[in-house]
């Protein structure tokens, strides 16, 4: 009887197995997915890429990542950032309305958790690049990318750095975040579709 138990739970796995497979299969045979973004533009990005939307932002994780909190100070996580415009209502420093001309996208009063190590501060310093990119056809988005230290938290020696690059588009009131240097993502933002 626990032979027959154990036969009948194989098949139902490997059918189960199969079903998800050939779903998988039949959506689509792309090594690519569409991200729609709220008000916004069509992203398509790498299948492997997990989305994870939390009130008015999305987190894509691209790459290694523990466990995604939904919180923007995620140290560890590897991926990006879409904050709309609820969160930039308090998205500058000190919880300030973000504005990419005053500072980057930093809501917090206190030094924050470096993105690679949590046990590091992080602080940004003045932009190093300013200008205009695409975001897809006829949408340019304000572009600037801010030098980060990853510093101790006692002394404030500096440990590694990163930048953070920003892509605003302030008719959509639509932030793009990203402080791993994601691979890609610059071309993916220039490819974006919009609905007409």
């Amino acid at each position: 009887m626990m032979r027959k138990l154990i036969s009948l739970g194989a098949v139902a796995v490997a059918v189960i197995g199969a079903v998800a497979v050939t779903g998988a299969g039949s959506a689509s045979a792309s090594s690519t997915t569409f991200l729609r973004l709220p008000g916004g533009p069509t992203l398509e990005i790498p299948r492997a890429w997990r989305v994870h939307r939390s009130a008015d932002q999305v987190h894509v994780v691209t790459g290694a990542c523990a466990k995604p909190t939904g919180h923007y100070f995620e140290p560890g996580c590897r991926g990006f950032w879409v904050m709309g415009a609820k969160t930039l209502k308090t998205g500058g420093e000190g919880f300030r309305r973000y504005n990419p001309v005053n500072g980057p996208f930093y809501p917090a009063v206190d030094v924050a958790p470096c993105p690679a190590n949590p046990k590091l501060g992080h602080v940004l310093g003045k932009a190093i690049a300013v200008g205009y990119r695409n975001i897809g056809q006829g949408h340019k988005a304000h572009y600037r990318v801010w030098p980060g230290r990853c510093v101790t938290y006692d002394d404030a020696t500096e440990k590694s750095t990163f930048t953070q690059r920003e892509w605003y588009l302030p008719k959509e009131r639509l932030l793009i975040v990203d402080q791993w240097a994601t691979p890609g993502l610059a071309t993916v933002l220039k490819n974006a579709t919009w609905a007409s």
